[in-house]
């Protein structure tokens, strides 16, 4: 335990957590419910909740709402996992400027220190214990809505005990840590389905027809009404615009500032959430005003970010591009293939990839879309992983196997500079394969300045 003769830090204090349950991850509500309420029931203050799952999307399209809610010139609490470079970016407290921020070192400090005190040393993990202290948070700042992402899954995830949410959001479901979710897309598809709730509108994103079916049985059966993509609504690029279609209502928007074509599926889903949310809570102000705004505004690290300045970039030269993406699952591969295609059509350069993946991913499955896409892939380690990660030779081994050409390299430098010392001629690079990886870069932007 963090002593008591010292103020602690929220590094000791996340530190002691860890070890209060064997497990990383133990699904379970019954730890975090226990915890609730000894804190007294924290759940039961917030302000309204929008709970969002899915296996790919969930991030940005909470982006997206923050963007709109805070462009309507209402506050929103953001709750999202994992971080990149602090613990801090997990819990964003709406400010009095209007924006959300992460949460302060000191106020994370006040919060852990108390949930940690009323836990008193009880088996929890520290996912269930961290957003206990996050939920106590967000009850003692007022705000005007809590955009709630899940941590994993659904059902059994910790932030699944919020009882009447005002809109749930399930973003598009594919196969993903399917040793905790189950072996099948529909084991997976039920366990996400677990946050629709009796009375509570649910905004479904694109899914495969096995998916919906799961989905479509679960809501019927809590009495949850759904607004499902390619029947209640619909999203497409024309004219370089946004078209988001829903019922007899037809919005004609700016693209949305996050690039790549999977981005027309999240930002239409947003819009839908949004019109969904703006039914139910009149006063949140979601017109098409605070939609155009915070399509253009939206802003979501490691999700085909640009690195455009900076140490990384100087390395690669004049003319290159550098791009970060935290996707590390099939359906992410797609998705990141899909997009370099993109802008190779629009300007075509070689292009290459520095990946690091957890040990626990489908590397085959996510890395096999980059074929004939990519001239060549650097495998890299991943520093701080908090599980094992997939080790670098054996990554490239995988990437052989899928028949492209693949190195192994030492870190991100080396294996950036490998990439400046081919052939002459600017070149686009993409660094992906782990969230963690991605926090990993930015930090290295940061300190490295």
């Amino acid at each position: 335990m963090t002593s008591s003769t010292t103020r602690p830090t929220s590094d000791s204090l996340l530190a002691d957590m860890m070890l209060l349950h064997p497990k990383l991850i133990d699904l379970s509500l019954g730890r975090v419910e226990r915890l609730l309420a000894k804190l007294g029931h924290p759940e039961k203050k917030l302000p309204p909740v929008v709970h969002i799952a899915g296996t790919n999307g969930k991030g940005s399209v909470t982006a997206y709402l923050r963007a709109f809610t805070e462009a309507a010139g209402k506050r929103a609490h953001v709750y999202t996992s994992p971080h990149l470079v602090r613990f801090h970016e997990r819990i964003a407290l709406a400010g009095d400027d209007g924006k959300a921020h992460a949460i302060d070192e000191d106020t994370l400090v006040d919060v852990l220190t108390r949930v940690h005190a009323v836990n008193d040393g009880d088996d929890i993990t520290q996912f269930e214990i961290t957003t206990a202290a996050a939920l106590l948070a967000f009850s003692e700042r007022p705000a005007d809505v809590l955009l709630l992402e899940v941590g994993l899954g659904g059902r059994l995830d910790a932030t699944n005990v919020i009882a009447d949410p005002a809109l749930t959001v399930i973003m598009p479901i594919s196969m993903d840590h399917a040793e905790k979710l189950g072996p099948t897309i529909a084991k997976i598809a039920f366990e996400k389905a677990g946050i629709l709730k009796r009375g509570a509108p649910g905004v479904i994103s694109q899914q495969s027809d096995d998916v919906l079916t799961v989905l479509e049985s679960r809501a019927r059966l809590v009495g949850a009404p759904l607004t499902v993509w390619g029947r209640d609504y619909d999203a497409y690029e024309q004219t370089g615009r946004l078209i988001v279609q829903q019922n007899d209502r037809l919005l004609d928007l700016p693209l949305p500032a996050l690039i790549g074509r999977h981005q027309i599926v999240n930002a239409g889903t947003a819009v839908a959430a949004a019109l969904t949310l703006a039914e139910r809570i009149p006063s949140l102000g979601l017109d098409e005003r605070a939609l155009e705004a915070g399509l253009r505004n939206v802003e979501w690290p490691a999700r085909m970010q640009h690195l455009t300045s900076g140490p990384l970039p100087e390395i690669l030269g004049e003319g290159a591009e550098l791009w970060l993406d935290g996707g590390h699952n099939p359906a992410a591969g797609d998705m990141l293939a899909d997009t370099l295609a993109m802008l190779d059509e629009r300007s075509p350069k070689p292009v290459y990839l520095i990946v690091g993946m957890m040990g626990q991913k489908d590397a085959l499955g996510f890395l096999a879309p980059f074929r004939g896409l990519v001239r060549a892939i650097y495998t890299v380690p991943i520093p701080g992983a908090h599980e094992a990660p997939h080790n670098e030779e054996n990554l490239a081994e995988v990437a052989r196997g899928a028949g492209m050409q693949a190195l192994d390299r030492k870190n991100v430098i080396n294996a950036l500079e490998t990439i400046a010392g081919l052939s002459q001629g600017p070149k686009r690079v993409l660094i992906c394969g782990s969230l963690y990886l991605a926090g990993h870069v930015l930090s290295l932007q940061k300190n490295l300045e």
